[in-house]
């Protein structure tokens, strides 16, 4: 399910994108090549139906967020407690109990007088 709502999200994401950059702010836009006067969607019904579309995908977008918190999938109380750095550290310490620290030669400054 949570895949379902990520995909409409990407969906409306891209739609609200394409109306968005339909619009012009100074109030061209896709508007603007409608010029004639006896349109069956004339100027003025253009520019508020892009304004409608942009307010109703931006609300279905806020609504498809919200909603897909309840499906991201939960882990045990054990899993969140302990970060993922933690876990590869204990995995990798027990997997090379076998391997030495490599040693350096250490000059002792009191033996040196």
């Amino acid at each position: 399910m949570y895949t379902a709502i990520v995909t409409l999200i990407v969906i409306v994401s891209v739609l609200l994108t394409l109306v968005v950059l339909a619009q012009n702010s100074k109030g061209g836009g896709l508007a603007s090549n409608f010029s004639g006067s006896n349109q069956i969607m004339g100027v003025r019904k253009t520019t508020d139906f892009i304004e409608k579309a942009t307010w109703t995908l931006a609300s279905v977008l806020l609504f498809l967020c919200i909603i897909s918190v309840a499906f991201i999938k939960q882990g045990t109380a054990d899993e969140t407690s302990t970060s993922a750095i933690v876990k590869e550290a204990e995995a990798a310490t027990k997997t090379n109990s076998d391997v030495q620290l490599p040693t350096f030669p250490i000059e002792n400054p009191e033996t040196q007088e």
